[in-house]
């Protein structure tokens, strides 16, 4: 099963969407300072601009904004991030990736395609990485049809959708499935960029807090393969077998 593909998802009315970015945008650009933020947008690489608000502050804004509001459905999520996602500053951003990580529970396979969106759409590792590891995991784990659409990921030429499968199952723990993450590692263990070599090493450093002789046996096998800094990265709390 795949329910992922490239068309932009249409953004559904949504009442509860209406409400919150009226609240949210209103919240938001009473705090912004723009000296504070220049320096955010340097150091997130010009990926966009921003606002200026500090993370504590943006999460007590957020706060405000969603009190009293009820629960959404995944047509309200849907638009919430879409309606998010398109506008400029990166800290609407933020609030839509921290409002689908508490809704994510309620949330179908098909909303899928809504996060590949997003994924790919703006793309830095500050989104792309918590996208990953608490809305398309959880995805997945509840789902495992779509592993199917996982294991098209980690082909794909788009380096943050690739990156998004190498981390989905970041937070799995024990549930791990070994065998398709020693793959998705093998899979882009030649890719050139930066991002791909450092996610490799920060799965598998994630997976050796469960079984570390796993990761050690696997890179001892395969570790002519990878970049030193994926081995760098993977072995950095657990060392080498015998240390």
């Amino acid at each position: 099963m795949t329910v992922t593909g490239a068309a932009v998802p249409a953004v559904p009315p949504s009442a509860l969407a209406d409400r919150v970015l009226d609240r949210l945008t209103v919240v938001y650009g009473a705090a912004a300072d723009p000296a504070r933020a220049v320096g955010m947008r340097a150091y997130m690489k010009d990926a966009a601009p921003f606002l200026g608000i500090p993370a504590p502050a943006r999460r007590a804004l957020s706060r405000t904004v969603l009190e009293g509001v009820p629960r959404p459905d995944e047509a309200d999520c849907t638009a919430l991030a879409l309606r998010c996602w398109a506008l400029p500053e990166r800290e609407y951003h933020y609030f839509a990736v921290d409002y689908l990580r508490r809704h994510v529970a309620r949330r179908t396979s098909a909303f899928l395609p809504v996060v590949r969106h997003l994924v790919e759409t703006v793309s830095w590792w500050d989104t792309v990485d918590p996208l990953a590891a608490h809305v398309v995991g959880p995805l997945v784990a509840a789902d495992p049809r779509l592993t199917a659409d996982m294991d098209a990921w980690i082909a794909d030429p788009n380096l943050w959708t690739a990156r998004t499968a190498l981390l989905h199952q970041l937070r799995y723990r024990r549930h791990t499935d070994t065998a398709r993450l020693f793959a998705y590692c093998l899979r882009q263990s030649g890719h050139p960029d930066f991002f791909i070599r450092k996610a490799i090493g920060w799965a598998l450093r994630e997976y050796a807090k469960t079984d570390a002789d796993a990761v050690r046996g696997f890179l001892a096998r395969e570790r002519g393969r990878f970049a030193p800094l994926s081995v760098r990265e993977a072995l950095k709390n657990v060392g080498e077998r015998g240390e």
